[in-house]
């Protein structure tokens, strides 16, 4: 449109357009005229009834549209008829058009209170379903909500979640862009950018939205743009290098043919109004006659232009005139290819809308006849109340409004391949149905071709390949395989055992993959969080699934336990062994000088103590654990007070040997037997006490390492426990006391010494337990706990019992009276 300037001291000039034609614009009023005149000569569709028309020329310019709306509603001009001058002049009943939002929304606001309906075939902007706005405004294009939906489901499923965005500074765009935007941060896609331009904008400012598509790091563009806006940001774009990207484009202008030499948006893909065929007319367009060009100045327009010549000769052109050889048969325009009718199909089934419309207004069907009034005076209002009820099918394509004005939204995804000559062309390689349940919507029917022109898709089942996305419309076993989808994203998603944080001061689409902490777990893709296992189960090393813990204890099937079995067993046997060897030479002077009846106590006690450490050993219950802690304490005493009474016999033997001393016949050996019995029975009132009171049990122990439970046996009362241990302290530390007191006394059979040093390794042993038992963790206390009763049971049998042995098996000379008595008869000479 020619820019005028207003110096407000005269009347300004009337809008003028100027430019070139644009061919596509001229395809759509062809479709009206032809639909007019289609329906015109047909029988069923308005008998009698002629309609007529008016076209005008918005410039794709507000102002000049605003100019044509007030025209309309004013009446100014008589309506056009091909064939003959109207009767008499009318209202305008419709209006087909814009195909711009923002022209149509100016329309419409103008319109609307007059009720006139208007009927757009290419305004997608969501704003004109609001009726409380635009009442009287219908399409047969569906609205761009539902567009822009499908894309963000669209760039959402190849995981393109760091995106550019570009769209046209006008309704059209900022509407729909921002459609596309609300849509995109409900599926978690993030925008690195979102740049607007518009076609009269400055070529600095084209060149700057250029620079920053080129700097991007995101490799996918989605413009929602206007097709006169988007080539001149391809022409800028072509004009410089720049990597590879995926462009994902809306209907306007991702199925125009103009659009295609630019070669850089191989694979681009977006959706498209389905393409369509009109019965008829492409022989319409090509059948213009002499008459008709020269009567029409657009037809005259496109003529000169599409075969480089004028009608008629002008003086100050050198072109050539028209010489009649001119063939529209072999030209190459946008006017004349059918090939994919999209959006004229639209203003094909706007122009049937309205003639439905006005047919069910006037026309009855009397006995399988069809009646129209020619006379009744048809009012805008009349067409705008059955438009809201217009429900039928044209050539297979159906023809309803829901209640905001709106068609059912279908669309097919549009692929820019590669031809065998190396150009681009359009491949319908799905389709979105917004009628269908959700799930359902998708469907993918062919192959996609890339940005980068070597990764394809196909069809395939779940199991066949490594990578794998699924399109919500297809069903559970069919996919769609891409082996070399674009990737675009500011971060690589995080596997399982991460979580998400998210980079200071960028969006929510950068991040950085922190691997869990410890205890937690993340199983799936991209976790925000980790979550903490219960308490028996643990993490894996890829923390991204919980196992049992493994459960630990002194088991007989480790070699910690075996050994310590086997050393329990072993000792056992040494013991049986020497009360054979003392059984066997029971009538020897060394088995008799030593008390033979408290050695066979002893040995029966210390055979006890051996076997009393495999009950540490194996899974603990509360059985086991009662009978481990009580069995130990009195067998124990029982081996304490065998070992004091051996003490006290020899003290008083050697006191008997005074004059007039008769101390032995007091510790005779029922007072040696009650001695033990008696310091025995306290130990066993002790463990009675504590197994009513609060006995030991078995528990899982979760706290001392947090990877693996130990099955360990709870002390119940540690006042027991620790009374038990006293007991057989105090009574050692006695014992070792009064054997420390007869070592020095004579005669070789004074076993005194043995005992003294037995008691010294047995408290020592002990002494050391106490805080190795408290530091050992899990199975090593119980270890530790074996390890104390197994020294000091080899230590008592190693020291008082295994001389004696030695002697009796390999020294026979030494086992006699004369021999053990010979140490005090030398000091006696």
């Amino acid at each position: 449109m020619k820019t005028v300037k207003h110096n407000y001291t005269s009347l300004p000039e009337p809008l003028e357009c100027t430019g070139s034609i644009n061919m596509r614009e001229l395809q759509f009023s062809s479709a009206m005229i032809f639909a007019v005149e289609e329906i015109n000569n047909s029988s069923e569709l308005l008998p009698g009834i002629t309609l007529g028309y008016q076209i005008h020329d918005s410039c794709a310019s507000v102002p000049v549209a605003v100019q044509v709306a007030f025209q309309v509603t004013n009446d100014l001009q008589q309506l056009y008829d091909s064939n003959k001058g109207c009767s008499r002049s009318g209202r305008v009943t419709a209006v087909v058009g814009e195909s711009g939002s923002t022209p149509s929304i100016s329309m419409s606001r103008i319109f609307g209170p007059f009720d006139i309906p208007q009927v757009s075939h290419f305004a997608t902007c969501a704003c004109l379903s609001d009726k409380t706005q635009y009442p009287t405004f219908f399409r047969t294009i569906p609205s761009d909500q539902f567009q822009a939906e499908a894309l963000a489901k669209l760039v959402k499923q190849f995981g393109w979640t760091w995106i550019g965005a570009v769209r046209s500074r006008s309704d059209y765009g900022n509407n729909g862009m921002a459609s596309f935007l609300r849509a995109a941060q409900k599926e978690g896609i993030c925008v690195e950018y979102s740049e607007s331009i518009f076609r009269t904008d400055p070529q600095y400012k084209i060149q700057q939205v250029a620079d920053v598509i080129r700097r991007s790091t995101a490799l996918t563009i989605v413009a929602f743009t206007a097709l006169g806006d988007m080539r001149i940001l391809l022409e800028e774009l072509a004009s410089k290098p720049f990597p590879s990207r995926q462009w994902i484009g809306s209907e306007s202008w991702v199925t125009n043919h103009e659009m295609l030499r630019f070669g850089f948006c191989a694979g681009a893909i977006g959706f498209g109004i389905p393409q369509s065929v009109i019965p008829g007319f492409r022989e319409y367009l090509l059948d213009i006659s002499p008459t008709s060009i020269a009567a029409s100045q657009l037809l005259t327009e496109f003529w000169e232009g599409a075969f480089n010549c004028q009608l008629e000769k002008k003086a100050d052109s050198a072109q050539r005139v028209c010489d009649g050889t001119e063939d529209l048969q072999k030209l190459q325009s946008p006017y004349t290819d059918t090939s994919q009718l999209r959006i004229t199909n639209m203003v094909y089934k706007a122009i049937y809308a309205i003639a439905h419309a006005i047919h069910n207004s006037v026309c009855k069907k009397i006995n399988s006849t069809i009646q129209c009034d020619k006379f009744i005076k048809m009012e805008p209002v009349q067409v705008f109340q059955q438009l809201k009820r217009v429900n039928f099918s044209r050539h297979g394509y159906h023809i309803s409004f829901d209640a905001n004005g709106d068609p059912v939204a279908f669309y097919e995804l549009i692929n820019w391949k590669r031809n065998e000559n190396g150009g681009l062309e359009f491949v319908t390689v799905g389709h979105y149905d917004d009628s269908l349940p959700i799930g359902q919507k998708f469907n993918m029917i062919k192959n996609i071709s890339w940005s980068d022109g070597g990764g394809q898709a196909g069809i395939t089942t779940y199991t066949s390949f490594n990578y794998i996305y699924c399109l919500l419309a297809v069903c559970k076993t069919i996919c769609l395989f891409v082996h070399q989808v674009p990737v675009s994203i500011c971060s690589a998603r995080c596997p399982p055992g991460t979580r998400k944080v998210l980079q200071k001061g960028k969006p929510v689409c950068c991040y950085d993959c922190v691997p869990c902490a410890e205890g937690e777990i993340s199983n799936i893709t991209d976790s925000s969080d980790c979550l903490p296992c219960l308490n028996e189960f643990w993490p894996n090393e890829e923390k991204n699934v919980c196992l049992p813990k493994p459960v630990e204890f002194l088991s007989m099937h480790e070699v910690l336990g075996i050994i310590l079995a086997a050393f329990s067993v072993g000792g056992a046997c040494l013991t049986i062994v020497t009360a054979i060897v003392f059984f066997q030479h029971r009538a020897s002077a060394i088995v008799r000088a030593n008390n033979s009846e408290l050695s066979f106590l002893l040995l029966f006690s210390l055979t006890l103590c051996f076997l009393c450490s495999l009950t540490f050993i194996g899974p603990p219950s509360d059985w086991s654990c009662m009978l481990r802690h009580t069995a130990f304490g009195i067998t124990f005493v029982l081996c304490i007070s065998c070992v004091l009474g051996k003490t006290l016999v020899v003290l008083m033997a050697f006191r008997a040997t005074l004059p007039g001393d008769n101390v032995m016949k007091w510790f005779g050996p029922v007072q040696q037997r009650m001695t033990v019995v008696t310091f025995t029975f306290v130990q066993v009132l002790i463990c009675t006490l504590w197994l009513i009171l609060n006995p030991p049990f078995s528990i899982r122990n979760l706290t001392t390492y947090k990877e693996k439970i130990i099955l360990e046996c709870a002390l119940g009362s540690a006042l027991g426990f620790w009374a038990v241990l006293g007991y057989i302290g105090l009574l050692a530390v006695f014992c070792f006391v009064l054997a420390v007191l007869a070592r020095k006394l004579p005669d070789n059979f004074n076993e005194a010494k043995l005992i003294t040093f037995s008691m010294l390794i047995f408290c020592a042993v002990w002494i050391t337990f106490i805080p190795a038992y408290i530091s050992s963790p899990g199975k090593f206390t119980v270890a530790v706990e074996i390890f104390a009763i197994l020294a000091s049971s080899f230590g008592l049998i190693s020291c008082i019992f295994l001389p004696k042995c030695f002697i009796i098996l390999f020294r026979p000379d030494q086992n006699t009276k004369k021999h053990l008595m010979g140490k005090n008869n030398s000091k006696g000479l």
